[in-house]
């Protein structure tokens, strides 16, 4: 039987998650500081904080007799779309920090306002926002057919040109390319009337998120870094500037995962990362006639998932939420802290201007025959299928 069997791979799917559940311990009682998306806990002293906070993350994981994609495709997205998933996570963390806030938190009440909104634009439905339907045919644009495995960069680049129709969220969505933030152009972004996401945005929507008036004038940013931490495994230098990302304040997380299979990496404690895992086969969820959705499999009431931060794949993307331009400045200044610090490589670096040798391929450009957006597309796509595919 092959791979693309949908019953082989419902039923491995399950076996596997039964395992991996009953083996997975609780959160360890220890000393250490726990770090989940921009906020500090004590596992002896806040442990029911901590844990509601992480089950009140929107856990988006592989479904089954959804409508086809594209009228005749697929109706489950086993066995491929763990990081179509992963990506549908961390952008549903940027949705909630946007309209409900960081601190909000699930309490298991029938789905309203902005909450039940933002759970729309995720269903698997062709006409939600950000559904497994819409991110897969969008990625035909990106040179993958339907059904194929994604790579970080290539869920990232997809969720930027829908979030263009998301009009309610009147959000920047920036790919920061080649390891370099550059300040200027998400200033460019960000401000009402830029181009890259959501034109209509901030002042034909009303943007009312802030009572101050100057701040419709600037959109909150959605930042996506795709990155590459060494060959084979993650560099070493890396792994403390890594953690740290989840400290910062504005932290959405990191996607990624490990050979054959993509994870939501929320946050770390120790040298170990907690991350949501897609790879769960639950059966799609349809609004009831009065609009009324079933929200407890969208979150996961497991023991979270660990694991040492030495197998993380090299390939990843780290997510960054700016709700102002204050917000954006102040991330500026954590970032280059951190860069100034001794003992931790930087991923990834902030500048001003775009350095002279991004803006003109033809200085310092290594591959003449190509530009460098150009290598960078196929790097990353070059490990799309080495940690996405469920191993059986």
């Amino acid at each position: 039987m092959s791979l693309g069997d949908p019953i082989l791979q419902v039923g491995a799917t399950l076996t596997y998650d039964t395992l991996r559940f009953a083996d997975t311990p609780d959160f360890p009682e220890t000393a250490e500081p726990v770090w989940v998306l921009g906020r500090k806990y004590s596992a002896l002293t806040e442990k029911e904080q901590l844990l509601n906070d992480i089950t009140s993350r929107l856990w988006f994981t592989y479904r089954r007799n959804f409508q086809a994609i594209g009228g005749t495709g697929p109706t489950s997205d086993t066995g491929w779309g763990c990081m179509l998933r992963c990506g549908q996570m961390i952008f549903a963390q940027a949705l909630i920090c946007r309209h409900v806030g960081r601190d909000w938190r699930w309490d298991k009440q029938k789905p309203k306002g902005e909450y039940l909104n933002i759970l729309t634009a995720f269903l698997d439905k062709k006409d939600s926002y950000y559904s497994i339907h819409q991110i897969a045919q969008m990625g035909v644009g990106e040179g993958k057919y339907i059904g194929q495995w994604y790579g970080p960069n290539t869920v990232a680049q997809v969720l930027r040109k829908l979030a263009v129709f998301d009009q309610w969220s009147s959000i920047a969505v920036h790919i920061a390319m080649d390891n370099t933030v550059v300040v200027d152009e998400i200033r460019r972004l960000c401000r009402a009337g830029s181009g890259e996401s959501s034109d209509a945005g901030a002042l034909s929507n009303g943007y009312t998120g802030d009572s101050d008036p100057s701040c419709a004038l600037w959109k909150p940013l959605v930042l996506l870094i795709p990155l590459r931490l060494g060959l084979s495994e993650i560099n070493e230098a890396y792994i403390e500037t890594l953690k740290h990302c989840f400290m910062v304040p504005q932290s959405l997380g990191v996607i990624g995962g490990r050979p054959n299979s993509a994870h939501y990496f929320i946050g770390y404690v120790g040298d170990e990362l907690i991350y949501l895992d897609p790879h769960t086969t639950q059966l799609s969820v349809e609004p009831s006639d009065c609009s009324f959705i079933e929200d407890e499999s969208f979150h996961c009431q497991h023991p979270p998932c660990r694991m040492h931060v030495s197998e993380i794949d090299p390939s990843i993307a780290v997510g960054f939420f700016c709700s102002s331009q204050e917000d954006f400045e102040d991330w500026c200044q954590h970032i280059k802290k951190l860069s100034l610090s001794g003992g931790a490589l930087p991923m990834f670096e902030v500048v001003d201007q775009l350095p002279l040798h991004l803006s003109n391929p033809d200085v310092l450009n290594l591959t003449p025959d190509s530009s460098d957006a150009d290598r960078l597309d196929r790097f990353f796509d070059s490990e799309d299928e080495e940690f996405e595919i469920l191993s059986l």
